[in-house]
């Protein structure tokens, strides 16, 4: 799966990206995101860990990684670039913008997904996708008391949309509104806590599914 090829005109509705938890058991996540990824079309997985200990990350991305590509679902990983090659990872995830892009590009193999996370930032994603971004992500899209309060707005993402290729993912605060008002404007939407946190995370993703495809 190449996300770096899809945008708006090949795909009728939002597709679905899935972050990890910060922290997991690895006797128990991995068998779990295997049930989600059986239970929906998940088009892509960001391993996103709280750990710095390069041993832990290996040993969690060797697990994942084994449940995303028996299904054919790409897997990215946060920030660690050296990581992507040496753990047999489709691409990385970067946090801040257009900044490393196109030194990150140059690092990896032409068939690696790139990612960059642009916050609220039109001209940041608008670098990014420049530099060569396979996609650009912005968030938290929902009011929430957490950071600075700002939001990637509907009026930024119809932008994008219409003008714009390279695909962009919604991300952060992702309640059923937002669901609901992004899904006609957006590429992806990227879930994780939504996800994770729920008593059933298979249904929840189920019911995600069935909202943005009403």
């Amino acid at each position: 799966m190449n996300i770096g090829g899809l945008h708006m005109s090949d795909i009728e509705q939002p597709q679905l990206y899935l972050i990890t938890p910060p922290e997991f058991e690895l006797d128990v996540f991995p068998a779990l995101l295997g049930q989600v990824l059986d239970s929906a079309k998940i088009a892509c997985v960001r391993l996103s860990l709280a750990t710095q200990d390069e041993d832990k990350i290996c040993k969690m991305a060797d697990a994942v990684r084994e449940i995303t590509h028996a299904r054919d679902v790409a897997l990215v990983i946060d920030e660690h670039i050296l990581l992507v090659e040496k753990l047999g990872l489709d691409g990385v995830h970067l946090g801040d913008g257009a900044r490393r892009v196109a030194k990150v590009r140059k690092m990896l193999s032409e068939d690696a997904i790139v990612g960059a996370f642009s916050g609220t930032s039109r001209h940041d994603g608008m670098s990014a996708g420049e530099a060569g971004a396979d996609y650009v992500s912005f968030g938290p899209i929902s009011e929430a008391a957490l950071g600075d309060g700002e939001r990637a707005s509907a009026n930024l993402f119809q932008w994008w949309s219409d003008v714009i290729e390279v695909p962009i993912v919604a991300e952060g605060a992702l309640d059923a509104q937002a669901l609901e008002m992004f899904g006609p404007i957006t590429d992806f939407f990227a879930l994780g806590e939504e996800i994770w946190s729920a008593a059933d995370p298979v249904a929840k993703v189920q019911h995600i599914v069935k909202m943005i495809s009403a």
